[in-house]
């Protein structure tokens, strides 16, 4: 498959789908979609979200459990592998933890959800027919950039590049913050690595492209009850 390595979708869990589909509408101009294909009755409704007419993710209730355990709002993001279950087993092999093991989503392919030995959490997707790679450049609610903030950067860099195949592309000098290290696959970058600040647990960010400037766009944001 031509996606192996890359992201290739994102989802959001929040308490209030509606109002999220509303605000990142107006905030980044995705679009939405309801999803039409086998759904399990004992889960909330899905809904896709679209960079253009490109499904790129979808939004959905956060589970009620995960709301008893204290879980808040979060993203999820999902990487093409060759093999969900072989992934999921040497992130067990490499000082991961698995808290998803290896489910089907019928019609669409297999996935697996895990943290990264510093505690990052992320997904692995084998879709069940070939996915083609998006033909030209990245536009308007296209997610361009991939960023973890580790409190173990090496530590954290040693499990992807097992696990994804990732090569080091860049690297970038940031004083007292330490290396900022790009990652990616052929020389194109996919996101970067860096220290965490002092106290923050690790996690991934997600850069979306808007159109205008990033000034117009926090504006939105902050109009809208953002931060």
């Amino acid at each position: 498959m031509s996606e192996i390595g890359k992201f290739v979708w994102y989802d959001l869990m929040v308490p209030d789908p509606a109002a999220a589909i509303a605000w990142y509408g107006e905030v980044i101009g995705w679009k939405s979609q309801q999803y039409e294909g086998p759904s399990d009755p004992n889960k909330p409704p899905y809904t896709m979200i679209c960079a253009g007419d490109q499904p790129i993710g979808g939004i959905m209730e956060l589970a009620e459990d995960a709301k008893a355990m204290g879980a808040p709002p979060h993203w999820l993001a999902y990487v093409c592998v060759e093999d969900v279950d072989a992934t999921t087993k040497r992130v067990a092999e490499i000082g991961g933890t698995v808290y998803v093991p290896g489910m089907d989503v019928p019609s669409i392919g297999r996935f697996s959800v895990f943290a990264d030995p510093t505690g990052a959490v992320i997904a692995a997707f084998t879709p069940t027919s070939q996915t083609p790679s998006r033909a030209g450049d990245p536009g308007p609610g296209d997610v361009t950039w991939h960023e973890l903030m580790s409190t173990d950067p090496e530590a954290a860099w040693k499990f992807y590049a097992a696990l994804f195949g990732w090569d080091k592309t860049e690297a970038m000098d940031m004083g007292p913050m330490g290396t900022y290290q790009m990652y990616g696959q052929s020389g194109a970058s996919y996101g970067g690595i860096m220290k965490t600040p002092e106290g923050v647990p690790s996690h991934w960010i997600y850069y979306a492209m808007v159109s205008g400037s990033a000034e117009a766009a926090c504006a939105r944001i902050t109009s809208r009850g953002g931060e």
